[in-house]
């Protein structure tokens, strides 16, 4: 199965396309039920891309000559944790964390599979080695679209999603109130649009479903179908490098079967886990919240305490490997 960047931006605009036509013409994607697809989508497609983090954390150990692997289990769900508490004790403060961080990742890994040397990425690729510097700017710009396309088109539901995520802090609602009374986030999506021309046909979809959906459902789609799966395609080029010594000297790539099935048999133990743990804390969040307020809080304090190491040890991989 051929693999790249530019064709998984075409795919995910039929998927896009696809997902839009049956709202509107067969059955429309809204309520409870809409809550629990996108539950499920998120512990199955979106959380197995980062299901292999433990081989990651493997890496990391031998990097710092480190060979009790618990280390890393332990260093990994007490971050988790900490990131966890931290949104409880400072909440409006942690979402901004959480919000720029993820930004910068979404960015950073949706140019992951890039084939630089293509007629369509040319330009780009020589602005990004002219202006090395700014590169961290770019990629949090890029990802940024993730975050500002809901508050644009939108925002009381937006607010809502925050407010059921305890963010109660009046200084900070009402300055979001005021940036979308000023037309900001408008502004703002249009600059974000501009810095994303060479990646037209993601930037597009990713309007078209936050326009036409609500924003849980807009970001499942997204983190699903678009960075997950594309995550998930290095990690299985990075299987079939390494064990079955593939060799490929460009980023446009056949995806094979054999790499496919080794993916999923190492990410099935850490999805499985990870998607039991989500449940149960979906099932005693009902005891206190409505389903879909429990759903909501545990889809989004879920992925930003697993975000948070996640993204360190992408960090510290980079850093030791360079």
């Amino acid at each position: 199965m051929k693999y790249s960047n530019t064709l998984h931006s075409y795919w995910f605009l039929g998927i896009t396309v696809t997902l839009l036509a049956i709202n509107y013409l067969i059955i429309p994607v809204a309520g409870t039920y809409a809550n629990l697809i996108c539950l499920f989508l998120i512990l199955t497609v979106g959380i197995s891309h980062g299901s292999l983090d433990n081989l990651k954390g493997n890496k990391i150990l031998k990097f710092y000559k480190i060979k009790n692997k618990v280390i890393f289990y332990l260093t990994y769900i007490t971050l988790a944790l900490l990131f966890t508490i931290l949104w409880f004790l400072a909440p409006s403060l942690t979402l901004v964390i959480f919000l720029i961080i993820a930004a910068y990742h979404f960015g950073k890994e949706d140019c992951q599979l890039i084939d630089w040397t293509e007629t369509h990425w040319k330009n780009l690729s020589e602005k990004i080695v002219k202006y090395k510097k700014f590169n961290s700017i770019f990629y949090l710009l890029k990802g940024s679209i993730i975050i500002i396309a809901p508050l644009c088109f939108h925002f009381e539901e937006t607010l809502n999603i925050f407010k059921i995520l305890f963010i109660d802090n009046s200084d900070f609602l009402n300055t979001l109130i005021y940036f979308d009374e000023k037309w900001i986030f408008t502004y703002a999506l249009l600059i974000i649009f501009f810095m994303n021309i060479f990646f037209f046909t993601e930037a597009v979809s990713i309007i078209l479903l936050n326009f036409f959906l609500s924003p849980l459902v807009a970001f499942t789609i997204y983190f699903c179908f678009l960075h997950s799966i594309r995550h998930s395609a290095s990690l299985i080029k990075e299987i079939e490098i390494n064990i079955l010594k593939k060799k490929y000297k460009k980023q446009h790539f056949d995806i094979g079967i054999k790499g496919i099935k080794i993916f999923f048999k190492k990410a099935l133990p850490l999805t499985a886990v990870t998607a039991i743990l989500f449940l149960f804390s979906v099932y005693i969040l009902t005891n206190y919240y409505v389903l879909d307020e429990a759903i909501l809080k545990v889809i989004f304090i879920g992925l930003a305490s697993l975000t948070f190491p996640h993204i360190l040890l992408e960090y510290l991989i980079e850093k030791n490997e360079k």
